[in-house]
């Protein structure tokens, strides 16, 4: 077994009195029930139903990433395809304006009115306070 001159602090294990109020570094002892809410304790074991729960809650993200991925490619390469002039009629007005253009102005549209439905529809349903 190593000695502990060459084991990194945070692998050693120590063993305290009950009369004992500091880490072996000099710091206070952090009491569990006064512990902010969300900061685990280093004695805390995750039970397997949470880490279930959290390995899907991960792969749902990761998920979302790889659909946001593809649907950028798609983007990309529909707006890349897309290179002719178009005819764009406004309400006071006409220009002609290039599809890559329009593709990806379109995106950034849709994008933006995204996410202002959804800071819209969290703040409707939020719970009171």
């Amino acid at each position: 077994m190593p000695s502990s001159a060459h084991t990194p602090s945070f692998l050693r294990v120590t063993r305290k009195s009950s009369t004992e109020t500091t880490a072996n570094d000099g710091a206070p002892e952090v009491d569990p029930t006064t512990a902010p809410a969300g900061e685990a304790d280093a004695t805390t074991i995750e039970s397997p139903r949470g880490r279930s729960l959290r390995h899907a809650h991960r792969a749902v993200l990761q998920g979302y990433a790889l659909l946001s991925a593809a649907l950028f490619a798609v983007v990309i390469v529909l707006a890349a395809s897309n290179t002719a002039r178009a005819k764009v009629s406004w309400i006071v007005g006409t220009s002609h304006v290039s599809l890559v253009w329009m593709v990806l102005a379109a995106a950034l549209i849709g994008w933006l009115m995204g996410l202002a439905t959804a800071l819209w529809l969290h703040r409707r349903t939020r719970a009171p306070r």
